[in-house]
């Protein structure tokens, strides 16, 4: 008897398990990089971060946390283009 493991890729309960614990790992990053930056996290944001099961989309934030100048910022759709020099 052999053990068949389809994870990752299949939408198993062991796969989707495991993205809700990378996502809720990044929302915790996602709001260290904040207060370390010493940017202001409103409650609502702070809930809507954690809430977050969409690795895709935790990881985003993670990686505009360094930028953003206001929590808020993070949610918006679009990040804002860099200024040209």
């Amino acid at each position: 008897m052999s053990f068949v493991n389809y994870f990752p890729g299949r939408g198993t309960l062991l796969e989707r398990t495991f993205n809700e614990g990378e996502a809720m790992g990044e929302a915790k990053g996602v709001l260290r990089v904040l207060e370390v930056r010493g940017v202001p996290v409103p409650d609502d944001v702070r809930e809507r971060i954690t809430a977050c099961t969409d690795l895709a989309r935790v990881s985003e934030w993670l990686d505009r946390a360094g930028t953003v100048e206001g929590a808020e910022d993070l949610l918006t759709d679009t990040p804002e283009a860099p200024e040209s020099l």
